[in-house]
């Protein structure tokens, strides 16, 4: 057999070789990948909340329902939970995230925000969105969920929008929160 056709077989099963290689590790595709990762789990207990049950639990539903590669559960009892929530009589705050599993944040929801006129569902939507990794948006208008108290008194939006969806959905893609690290920094949301 003359050397050129040595040759061009031998690069014709080089090529069916790596093109079988490739497909074999070829990366999975989108059905594939949001099969396999799974919604990262995140409890909050609200046990020291005191009246803010109903706007912590319309809070996290509005969460829930508009991201899917993590949910939020509340605790049982005497369990360990990543987010920590507590009434407090001062302005709302909350540790910046996103949380990790095993790890913890705090959200503190204060009744002095109340008493000046803001909607609680809306604080609580806000200072879980904290915990997600989200920063303030401030100054920004009312569909915007971390524009916070910037919007005025009378949004009651606790809804978030489609960047702040996208920026949650990517710190979650990989089933654990992505690589960004939280910082510890404690967020104060007084206008």
């Amino acid at each position: 057999m003359p050397l050129g056709t040595w040759l061009k077989a031998g690069t014709s099963a080089a090529a069916l070789t790596l093109a079988m290689a490739s497909a074999a590790t070829a990366a999975p595709t989108s059905e594939q990948s949001t099969a396999q990762a799974a919604a990262v789990t995140l409890r909050y207990d609200d046990s020291r909340a005191g009246s803010w049950e109903a706007a912590i639990a319309a809070g996290v539903a509005s969460w829930n329902a508009n991201v899917s590669n993590v949910k939020l559960v509340e605790a049982a009892p005497g369990t360990g939970a990543e987010i920590v929530i507590v009434a407090t009589t001062g302005w709302p705050q909350a540790t910046l995230g996103p949380v990790r599993p095993g790890r913890q944040v705090r959200v503190e929801l204060g009744s002095q925000a109340v008493s000046q006129g803001y909607d609680k569902t809306r604080i609580a939507a806000h200072e879980l969105g904290h915990s997600l990794g989200l920063p303030d948006t401030k100054p920004g208008p009312c569909s915007q969920l971390m524009s916070g108290s910037s919007a005025g008194t009378a949004c009651t939006n606790a809804v978030p929008n489609a960047t702040e969806r996208s920026r949650v959905q990517s710190a979650y893609a990989s089933g654990v929160a992505a690589l960004v690290p939280s910082d510890g920094r404690n967020l104060i949301d007084a206008p």
